[in-house]
């Protein structure tokens, strides 16, 4: 892979030149497509092509598919240990890497350096987690279950596993899946986000200079036909996704349907409930960034701020100040900050149906405190933090996933209706609470539907250590990324009945 070059010009590495052609990653290097169907690669501040991807097919996927399978027949003999200690040697390399990494992440997805940096610790984080494999994968034993007979349970790789991963965490996400997979014996092929295909090959590079063999970890590029190749090939064995809604039901249906283990993360529509005791110099900046940062195009974003009681008023003046103080500009631009600074959206299709749904929330009645529209510079796909108010619950701006800058508020009398809210939501991912009394904290806690909650925390994205754990219509399956479920989903059990005479 040929890499790109910084707006300031300054060459740090040669994964920063201009990029002309983007190749698929298998057995090891780069490979051409066949197909001759090209994406062209945009740089969301500036609108440029940045390089050309391939949009591959059933070709490309079956190559990338068979030469995984072919490293499974002796990867999966690599002891355990070693398997965790190239998992070391990875960790290295990414913190050495890491702000190239960033740069690489903001010049091709938009957001900000610093949410850049965040989210490629995020993804170290479970490299980590990964590298505790001899640990992690160990089974269970039971002595004289009955007279002479023991049982025992092991935990064994898959096959070939495949994760389809988005546009917004170019690095995150597929470093949720593969340092899982990979670690715990399976191998793996990435199929990434054609918007933001630079960091995946990159990454893939990295696997190999860590000296996991070839095939262990590809990556084929391409859009449905690639996303529906990889789930129907019959050496695949399970599936991680992470994407839209409808999208995520389609391909847990898909998935299930020819037998494939299967996790489908999909969307959100998240509330962040402000009580009358809050504290809202905590509070206020805390929602801001929850909504605002990296445009908004986060499955943890909060998009709905619920104003109880009283606070409603002065709730929305702070927001709506510092929505109007905020800096619109490029991710990497000079003396700006992650927590001031709205970044641009990743396509000119997003940015055209962000607009849409603002020119509906006009229509519906809400009351439009910022408008962000008509902001930026240059080409760029950029558009202002956007607040309304007077949102009611049943308004569209409520209830769909918008993944923009746009935050509705809500003013509702107490906290009950506050929490029946959140459960009239198809979503479940995430919620969180502003206050000061315990009791009212508990109560969300147990009563609100949703898999990750905070209580005065804006963005309860759990640690590598536990689950990503959405409910309802944002995931689909029984086992979720990371944590424990992330080895259990990456593995089969053995039960072993033995008796020795």
């Amino acid at each position: 892979m040929t890499g790109i070059q910084t707006r300031g010009g300054d060459e740090l590495m040669a994964t920063r030149q201009t990029v002309r052609e983007i190749h698929n990653f298998v057995g090891g290097r780069p490979a051409d497509a066949q197909t001759d169907e090209r994406l062209d690669v945009l740089d969301p501040a500036t609108g440029e092509v940045l390089g050309r991807v391939p949009l591959s097919g059933a070709s490309e996927v079956d190559q990338a598919v068979m030469v995984a399978a072919g490293a499974f027949q002796s990867w999966q003999d690599e002891p355990v240990t070693r398997r965790a200690r190239r998992m070391f040697g990875l960790q290295v390399l990414l913190e050495r890497e890491l702000d190239q990494l960033a740069e690489l992440v903001t010049r091709e997805n938009g957001k900000h350096l610093d949410e850049a940096r965040g989210e490629v610790r995020r993804g170290i984080e479970v490299v980590e987690l990964a590298a505790g494999m001899t640990t992690l994968m160990k089974g269970e034993t039971l002595d004289q279950v009955a007279l002479g007979v023991d049982v025992s349970l092991h935990r064994f790789p898959l096959g070939v596993c495949c994760g389809i991963t988005p546009f917004n965490f170019p690095a995150m996400i597929p470093l949720w899946f593969a340092p899982l997979a990979i670690a715990a014996g399976n191998t793996f092929v990435l199929k990434p986000s054609q918007r933001t295909p630079l960091t995946a090959n990159r990454l893939a590079e990295l696997f190999a200079e860590a000296g996991f063999p070839a095939g262990v970890f590809n990556v084929v590029h391409g859009a449905q036909r690639a996303v529906e190749g990889l789930i129907d090939h019959p050496h695949t064995r399970a599936v991680s996704f992470v994407g839209s809604a409808p999208v995520a039901g389609k391909v847990y249906e898909r998935s299930a349907s020819r037998g494939k283990r299967v996790q489908a993360l999909a969307g959100a529509k998240n509330h962040l409930v402000v009580m009358p005791d809050a504290d809202l110099d905590l509070a206020v900046p805390a929602v801001f960034a929850s909504a605002f940062s990296n445009a908004g195009q986060r499955c943890l974003a909060g998009s709905v701020a619920v104003g109880v009681g009283e606070i409603g008023d002065e709730l929305v003046a702070a927001i709506s100040r510092m929505a109007r103080d905020a800096r619109v500009a490029p991710g990497d631009e000079p003396g700006t900050d992650a927590d001031g600074t709205i970044t641009p959206v990743t396509t000119p299709e997003a940015l055209a149906r962000i607009t849409g749904y603002i020119e509906l929330g006009e229509r519906e009645g809400a009351t439009l405190c910022v408008d962000g529209r008509g902001q930026g510079q240059g080409g760029g796909f950029f558009l202002g933090p956007t607040v309304f108010d007077q949102v009611a619950p049943e308004m569209t701006l409520a209830r769909e996933e918008i993944f923009g800058p746009v935050l509705a508020v809500e003013r509702l009398e107490d906290l009950d209706r506050a929490i029946a809210a959140i459960n009239a939501s198809e979503f479940g991912n995430a919620a969180a609470i502003f206050t000061r009394d315990g009791g009212a904290a508990r109560k969300f806690v147990r009563e609100a539907q949703a898999g990750m909650i905070g209580v005065n925390v804006s963005v309860p994205a759990p640690v590598a250590y536990f689950p990503f754990a959405g409910w309802r219509g944002s995931f689909y399956g029984d086992l979720h990324a990371t944590g424990r479920d992330g080895v259990e989903f990456f593995t089969e059990k053995k039960v072993v009945t033995s008796r020795w005479t």
